[in-house]
């Protein structure tokens, strides 16, 4: 795990938002929340000129970002090579009923990051990567299975990523409508959205006596 530097980004011309300024934020505590509320990213690059984002699974440890996926992935493949890429993590907290159409919107929470990937060669860092994925996913789980052998590691190729140049942006609150619709009426206000999950259905092949874990029957996305 690395050291932060510098509990804030630097903002660059890449993260620096331009529109709706007011919503970014460059703090490492409020870009490390929201990385480690999610799991899943969308990783953006190009390739002989033709762009592809691809979602992916990832975990964060410290001021590194780990990508992972099959060695046979053409995504990762192409990142092996060195190419810079863009990560985007969003988190859908309500849809914004507006009194207009036009002002209607979404709360949320995002992170972008640019870099370039490079390829974790090391077994002991590639294995703690990958419990730092297992981990971001659904805490207490690595623990109880078991670990990749030899051939999945080698199946499997993990990208690190360094949180060099980052930042969020974030909307929060009711509808922002131009004064004269505030008369109308319209019912306005937030829907808030949430992910929650619902009860373990066993395996169809599990001996019988074997609980769930409660990491499994009390699984929440943790939220700082």
């Amino acid at each position: 795990m690395s050291e932060t530097v510098d509990p804030q980004f630097l903002p660059t011309a890449r993260t620096t938002l331009k529109r709706l300024p007011k919503r970014a934020a460059y703090d490492r505590e409020t870009v490390y929340a929201i990385l480690d509320e999610g799991f899943v990213c969308h990783v953006g690059f190009a390739i002989d000129g033709s762009p592809y984002v691809i979602p992916t699974g990832y975990g964060r440890d410290g001021d590194v970002l780990y990508i992972h996926g099959s060695a046979a992935s053409r995504m990762l493949r192409a990142l092996e090579q060195a190419v810079p890429v863009c990560v985007n993590v969003t988190l859908l907290d309500g849809l914004v009923l507006a009194r207009s159409a036009f002002h209607h919107s979404m709360n949320y929470r995002s992170v972008v990051v640019f870099g370039v990937a490079s390829v974790v060669s090391d077994e002991g860092e590639k294995l703690r990567a990958l419990r730092t994925f297992s981990e971001q996913v659904i805490p207490g789980r690595w623990d109880d299975v078991r670990e990749p052998d030899e051939g999945e590691l080698k199946a499997t190729l993990v990208l690190k990523l360094p949180l060099a140049e980052a930042s969020a942006k974030i909307r929060t609150g009711p509808p922002i409508d131009d004064e004269p619709d505030y008369k109308l009426p319209v019912w306005a206000g937030e829907l808030p959205l949430h992910t929650v999950s619902g009860k373990p259905v066993a395996d169809p092949r599990l001996p019988d006596g074997i609980e769930p874990p409660g990491y499994a029957v009390h699984y929440t996305r943790r939220r700082a």
